[in-house]
């Protein structure tokens, strides 16, 4: 899974990472185990992140990419590469051809377990992953404490402000990459607007969702069902959902919610951190829930404490945020309504339609979930952060030493 095995002696490419200096670091520290790399870019902001003595920019045409690609891992014998985002278009093609040519690809993504944790697996990851999604596979592992953990101390700032120099420089010097499509909106100036509003609404929710918490804690606990919201461009809904929209996600929550729960059922919407100064579904909410009638009883929040609302809710519906397993670490019943790597039999409500899920939620079995979080940790976890403490990666030759 995320088994490197020796990088001594080993040809290594590293396309696009996550905005930062985290592929800067993995490109050195594979220097100083004897490897030679490479770095291929797509922008002036992945330059700008770049160890420049081994940094090849790719201008050309996209639909020239894969030719492109092909002929360099052919060239430079490439044995490993390692990306970040695996449904990207230029991740996505590297992919298919190194399979293709039998070289190993590591993918990064946002840790499946939070905080502390990054994901990295081989080929792919989320519903790309290949661990089981079988339960008899977890339930014959033994039942083992979890490793200790080093606390990150994951940087927001530091996030923030990689953030804004990537597409500041990126969009400063965009015609020396004139063909480049990023795979999200990439002006600078949204953005930064986008991040200034995110600041201001962090700052005005805390009083407004205030009455909640209390309300959540006593009158509402255990009578609610709670829905965290994701972005609403990620691939998870893009690619790994049957959704066009979270508002088509939304919507038909709703219309199950108004027709299927109970009279005295609450719903409680949450939205996603990222999406705060970009998205609001409030308005949308509210009408919707107007129309179906069932405005009484459905509250829209944004940041208010994600632990609390798991641990009082009567259980969790997503489409396949990683929400959900913290949902089931809390030992909440929970539905997946997308591709979930974790929707397996006795963990998720698997199986179940959503008009069933109001009246029937069934828990977890916490010592198959155990088994599950251990081996997900194990396999596809490394203790680390993209914007906090850089993790140890898993050579072969470090455990020989």
């Amino acid at each position: 899974m995320n088994k490197i095995g020796s990088v001594q002696g080993k040809n290594i490419l590293l396309l696009q990472g996550p905005m930062g200096n985290f592929f800067k670091k993995l490109d050195i520290l594979l220097q100083q185990h004897n490897a030679t790399t490479y770095k291929i870019g797509f922008n002036a902001g992945d330059s700008f992140f770049s160890n420049h003595y081994n940094y090849i920019p790719y201008r050309d045409k996209k639909e020239n990419y894969a030719s492109f690609i092909s002929r360099f891992l052919k060239e430079k014998k490439i044995d490993i590469i390692f990306l970040f985002g695996d449904c990207r278009y230029y991740q996505s093609i590297s992919i298919k051809v190194a399979k293709t040519l039998h070289i190993k690809v590591f993918v990064f993504e946002e840790g499946y377990i939070r905080p502390n944790y990054i994901t990295m697996e081989l080929y792919g990851v989320n519903n790309f992953s290949s661990i089981s999604r079988d339960a008899s596979f977890y339930q014959k592992l033994p039942l083992k404490k979890e490793p200790e953990v080093v606390e990150v101390h994951n940087s927001r700032f530091k996030m923030i402000m990689s953030a804004i120099f990537y597409y500041l420089i990126a969009n400063i010097f965009y015609f020396r990459y004139p063909y480049y499509e990023h795979h999200r909106d990439f002006s600078a100036i949204k953005e930064a607007f986008f991040g200034i509003r995110s600041f201001v609404r962090k700052l005005i929710y805390p009083f407004y969702e205030k009455k909640y918490l209390q309300i959540i804690k006593t009158q509402l606990s255990k009578k609610y069902f709670f829905v965290p919201l994701q972005t609403h461009n990620d691939f998870q809904i893009l690619t790994h959902s049957p959704y066009n929209s979270i508002e088509e996600f939304i919507e038909e929550v709703l219309q199950s919610f108004a027709q299927y729960s109970q009279q005295d059922d609450w719903l409680i919407f949450k939205h996603h951190p990222v999406d705060r100064g970009r998205k609001n579904y409030t308005k949308f909410i509210t009408q919707r829930a107007k129309a179906l009638f069932v405005d009484k009883r459905v509250i829209v929040l944004y940041d208010t404490h994600l632990p609390t609302l798991l641990k009082h809710t009567k259980g969790t519906i997503t489409i396949n945020s990683t929400v959900g397993l913290s949902s089931l670490y809390h030992n909440t019943p929970t539905i997946t309504l997308g591709y979930a790597l974790y929707d397996i039999k006795g963990l998720t409500s698997k199986g179940i339609p959503l008009k069933e899920f109001w009246h029937n939620q069934q828990k977890p079995d916490k010592d198959l979930f155990k088994k599950y979080r251990l081996f997900l940790i194990e396999n596809t976890q490394l203790n680390g952060s993209f914007y906090g403490k850089f993790p140890k990666f898993p050579f072969e030759e470090d455990k020989k030493e």
